[in-house]
């Protein structure tokens, strides 16, 4: 299974924007949070996502892409599959 971190930046956004992107991006499959090995959740930073899968890098980006267009707005998107994640001072869940 894969995991991917994405990373969202829109295009002259409002905070109500992102919010709705939060919901656009969930319904397909994103989440803003990231489980530890220990079976623990943390909150990513802001328009950071998390997706595990079977999907293709292509896939999950164009899943961003998406999301961003459905809430009629342009934004950057940057996809990183991960290998393995560290991270410190992430809010817990």
């Amino acid at each position: 299974m894969a995991r991917f971190t994405t990373r969202v930046e829109l295009h002259y956004a409002t905070e109500a924007d992102y919010q709705v992107l939060h919901s656009a991006m969930e319904l397909r499959g994103f989440s803003r949070l990231v489980g530890a090995n220990d079976g623990r959740r943390y909150h990513l930073p802001p328009a950071e996502y998390d997706l595990s899968g079977t999907a293709s890098i292509n896939d999950v980006l164009q899943g961003a892409q998406s999301a961003i267009a459905e809430i009629h707005k342009t934004g950057a998107v940057l996809v990183t599959e991960a290998v393995r994640r560290s991270w410190v001072g992430l809010r817990p869940a």
